[in-house]
């Protein structure tokens, strides 16, 4: 698990040790769209691992940007959803993915809408 350092000399620093990585940001932007479960992340992740997936969950909830719900029946049902302060990213996601398709129209580069690729991988 990645831990905070005890100082920062740059708040970017601080944000990036928080939500940065290859899957955070990703995962962070599939609970926007509300209360998902482990398979359905995993399922919107093609190629990380279920120990990734596990480790970015893991830090995600110890810095208080998820919510893990576990309900205590067989087979076992775990549930992620944003916190309130998840929520307060909701505006930088939303902006960085704002951001991210204008720049690939302008260097045309195919992106795939969130609709599109659900509906890719939901048979």
């Amino acid at each position: 698990m990645k831990n905070l350092k005890d100082e920062y000399f740059c708040s970017l620093a601080l944000g990036i040790d928080i939500i940065g990585g290859k899957w955070k940001l990703i995962i962070l932007w599939y609970l926007i769209d509300g209360t998902k479960r482990f398979s359905e992340i995993k399922r919107h992740l093609p190629g990380v691992t279920q120990k990734m997936l596990t480790q970015q969950l893991r830090e995600l909830e110890a810095h208080g940007i998820i919510i893990r719900t576990v309900y205590p029946i067989v087979p076992p049902k775990v549930e992620y959803t944003l916190s309130k302060e998840g929520e307060r990213l909701i505006p930088i996601v939303q902006s960085l993915c704002d951001w991210s398709i204008n720049y690939a129209q302008t260097q045309h580069i195919p992106i795939v809408s969130k609709d599109e690729a659900q509906k890719a991988i939901m048979p």
